[in-house]
């Protein structure tokens, strides 16, 4: 495994994304709460650009007639049918068998690496 420093962390905000190639792989690269994460950018229902889609939240459990909205910032969904993914997991929130690729994520020396 070998890390690939893709940014520097001035070069992003909290809550922004950058999509970046490594080793012909295009991977999503992600900052929530001051925190990085990395998806690969390919959506496992039919192969559309899953980063190029909107980050957004999803409604969270409650009581009947009550939708409580949270997590926002934290998930993506896909520009093609609206599949969603928890950025900080890879993992569907419909179907816990379906999953996107993530990355470890290193911070060295105020550069940002994605370990491939």
């Amino acid at each position: 495994m070998a890390t690939h420093f893709v940014t520097d962390l001035i070069s992003m905000a909290d809550g922004q994304h950058v999509i970046v190639n490594v080793e012909g792989r295009s991977i999503g690269l992600y900052r929530i709460n001051g925190e990085y994460y990395a998806l690969h950018n390919r959506c496992p229902h039919e192969g559309a650009q899953l980063c190029k889609g909107k980050v957004c939240g999803t409604t969270l459990p409650s009581d009947v007639y009550a939708y409580q909205f949270g997590r926002q910032g934290e998930i993506v969904r896909c520009p093609w049918h609206g599949w969603e993914f928890d950025i900080k997991t890879g993992k569907s929130l419909v179907d816990e068998k379906v999953r996107v690729r993530s990355y470890k994520v290193t911070v060295e020396d105020g550069k940002v690496g994605i370990v491939i």
